[in-house]
């Protein structure tokens, strides 16, 4: 399903269900979350995630102009998966401020180390920050958005039930983890 200005609830509509429907929101978010090592968390965005950020923008904002929804709806609709592939926002996560611009200048590079390995398969590296860099010679950002990318094979293999591995090859954070099979089964919805 497409996100457009049409298929938003109204801020008034969306006012009256915003707290009541949050722990479901919240649980759905948890379950497409998956931590990879002590410091690095994907969120794997879907239609769901996406409309609710959309819609947690407006609200906030106070944005009702035609404009100004479509300009929202541009900024997010493309972390919307496309049956080939899943997207996440990636967050690098340091809470010490010290600690965390010293290991952001260590990590540059790393949301391009990232992969998906799909259990007899090849891994399918990130491709990363597609809308804009971001990360320079000195640093890396904590946020980045990643697209991992799926051949017929692959995505046939998830749909099935094939088990697959979360990881980084990155010289400075090496860690991989097997996605739980309950956020498997949510992300397997995401392929065709």
């Amino acid at each position: 399903m497409t996100i457009t200005r049409d298929s938003l609830m109204t801020l008034e509509a969306y006012s009256k269900i915003r707290k009541t429907v949050r722990p479901e929101v919240i649980a759905h978010r948890q379950l497409r979350s998956v931590g990879l090592g002590e410091h690095i968390r994907l969120q794997f965005e879907d239609e769901q995630t996406v409309r609710r950020q959309i819609q947690e923008m407006l609200h906030i904002e106070k944005i009702f102009d035609q404009e100004g929804i479509q300009s929202e709806i541009d900024a997010y609709a493309a972390l919307v998966p496309d049956g080939s592939n899943w997207k996440a926002t990636m967050l690098i996560e340091y809470p010490d401020p010290n600690e965390r611009k010293r290991e952001l200048g260590r990590l540059i590079g790393v949301e391009d180390r990232m992969f998906v390995e799909v259990e007899g398969h090849a891994r399918v590296y990130a491709i990363a920050d597609e809308d804009l860099d971001r990360e320079n010679d000195e640093k890396t950002s904590a946020v980045h958005f990643v697209r991992f990318e799926f051949n017929a094979a692959q995505r046939q293999a998830v749909r099935a039930g094939a088990g697959v591995k979360l990881g980084c090859d990155h010289t400075n954070y090496p860690a991989h983890t097997l996605i739980a099979a309950e956020t498997l089964a949510s992300l397997a919805g995401d392929l065709r």
